[in-house]
């Protein structure tokens, strides 16, 4: 759930949530409101009809038989009843009060009262937004009949409805449900081309002759689509070139330098033949190592399930026929996919760096999930903290650290990087406390559904 949150999808989700939520929320606060207003229009002429009616109807009733009549005519929120004169405030017109004068005629004389009645001020029990105040006419006037007596008119809020069998609240679940599904499937559609992208550039990182992504969808991600395909296309050309021409170099590199060797075999001065044939060993050694670059730069090559713990024994059991003191522990007991020879390079490039400075490999492989970790450790001086990530660098050495005798191009940990990025894999280099270096190679495991 956290790494749902925390992706692209889980934001845009949350972000459309309460975009809509809050878009959904002022829309049915405005409906509310304006049908409040509707229903205290209707309230208010239908009040202003009701008055008319019980003030037309009590003129004619007589004198003595009035009282009676305003006590059963005076129900729900037109109350008219007898008045005290002496106590009466009276104030302007108001627009009920005008509107009942025009109605009831010149005969009748309305007068707006400065007494309100207590229910205009009590809170009424409201909707999801809560309580509210009723905001039609809720006032008090006087109405002088044309026999000259004066009655008391009010006008009060309508009834509160009776309270509901049910909780109002849950029928807004259906609607937020229905949000939230909406807002669900709008995000993984809009996340979809995005996640594509991100795992077309993952495929890209461990293989660069990965298929290229089809064309579809919108115009928009056709267009990015178009863009890394013509990327792609381009580092591809631009690797291909790189490495034709390392190749060429250090294979043309290799004539003359046989040529070389022969014709020092005719140096008469041992001393000085000694000498020039360890500087064209170096040579040559830096020529092949420079063709096992160009190589490891090559993706063409078919990948083949590979049993990790055979190829493992296997490379050490050769590495211990040769004279190197190596030593295996553990099993993995998962296959991966590879190019065989790469990954034999790349295991024999660490274990002969790890004989080379450290005069022992001490091979270490473990089970994780998903992937198989591989630790080959020396006994040599290390390498200084500053310095473990230039030594991927080509032809980067360290002699003011390792042994000057040890001689090595510097191209060993490059070329056992690039197939281990070519595999989806990671090779990192840490210094131990009890000294040493220590080579974790990181391999991911191989799952038949790929």
């Amino acid at each position: 759930m956290k790494a749902f949150w925390n992706s692209m999808t889980g934001r845009v989700f949350v972000v459309l949530m309460l975009g809509i939520i809050a878009s959904w929320a002022l829309t049915q606060w405005l409906a509310v409101n304006e049908r409040q207003r509707t229903i205290e229009r209707y309230r208010d002429f239908h009040a202003l009809e009701r008055s008319e009616q019980i003030i037309t109807t009590a003129d004619v009733v007589r004198p003595e038989s009035r009282r009676q009549y305003l006590r059963v005519a005076s129900k729900g929120s037109v109350r008219l009843e007898l008045s005290d004169e002496t106590r009466a405030t009276p104030l302007p017109a108001t627009e009920f009060s005008s509107a009942l004068a025009a109605r009831l005629g010149r005969e009748y004389a309305v007068t707006p009262l400065a007494d309100r009645p207590q229910e205009c001020d009590q809170p009424r029990p409201g909707s999801i937004f809560g309580p509210s105040i009723w905001r039609g006419t809720c006032e008090s006037m006087n109405v002088m009949m044309t026999d000259g007596q004066m009655l008391k008119l009010s006008i009060l809020p309508p009834r509160a409805p009776p309270p509901a069998g049910h909780n109002e609240y849950l029928v807004f679940l259906p609607a937020l449900l229905c949000i939230a599904i909406l807002a669900y499937f709008v995000a993984r559609m809009a996340m979809r081309p995005m996640k594509q992208l991100a795992q077309a550039a993952k495929d890209l990182g461990n293989d660069i002759n990965h298929a290229p992504l089809e064309l579809k969808g919108t115009s928009e991600i056709r267009q990015a689509s178009a863009a890394f395909n013509a990327m792609q296309a381009r580092i591809r050309q631009h690797i291909a070139q790189r490495t034709e021409m390392l190749a060429a170099i250090t294979h043309d590199l290799q004539t003359p330098l046989t040529r070389i060797r022969l014709r020092l075999e005719k140096v008469n001065d041992e001393d000085l033949q000694q000498k020039l044939l360890g500087d064209l060993s170096a040579m040559q050694q830096m020529v092949r190592e420079g063709l096992d670059l160009a190589r490891s730069m090559d993706t063409t090559g078919a990948m083949q399930k590979l049993d990790l713990d055979s190829l493992l024994d296997s490379v050490c059991s050769d590495a211990a026929d040769a004279g190197q003191e190596v030593e295996l522990q553990g099993r993995a007991a998962m296959a991966l996919m590879g190019r065989p020879m790469d990954i034999r390079r790349c295991l024999v490039n660490l274990i002969d760096n790890a004989v080379k400075y450290g005069h022992r490999a001490q091979v270490t492989v473990e089970r994780l999930a998903g992937a198989a970790r591989i630790r080959i450790r020396d006994n040599g001086p290390g390498i200084p903290a500053d310095q473990l990530a230039r030594v991927f660098e080509p032809f980067y050495r360290l002699e003011s650290s390792r042994s000057r005798e040890s001689g090595g191009t510097g191209l060993g940990l490059t070329i056992a990087r690039n197939i281990a990025e070519q595999h989806g894999a990671t090779l990192s280099l840490a210094n131990q406390e009890g000294g040493g270096l220590e080579a974790t190679l990181l391999v991911p495991e191989y799952y038949a559904g790929k």
